[in-house]
């Protein structure tokens, strides 16, 4: 159980590249009705924003802006990806 909670806290390796490390993280996460426009500029100049995204994506985050997107688009973006593969098996 050790090596696997271990596995799970070390940093992914495309963090090592990502731009927000050079910047205040609250940036990321504004308050309710807050802008996201600070953050979503330094994920735009990101070479690693996708791999960013497909993590958000794949782990279901549900706070901040990762790879350029909010809570709200990552949740579309997932309901379009399901559809696809729902439409693609039929």
């Amino acid at each position: 159980m050790q090596r696997i909670t271990t596995k799970l806290l070390q940093p992914v390796e495309w963090q090592a590249k990502a731009r927000c490390a050079e910047v205040d993280p609250e940036i990321f996460f504004p308050e309710r009705g807050g802008s996201s426009k600070a953050a979503r500029a330094v994920c735009s100049q990101c070479e690693v924003r996708s791999q960013c995204l497909e993590y958000a994506l794949n782990n279901k985050e549900q706070f901040g802006i990762w790879g350029g997107t909010s809570e709200r688009e990552r949740r579309r973006l997932r309901k379009e990806r399901t559809m696809r593969r729902l439409r693609a098996v039929s």
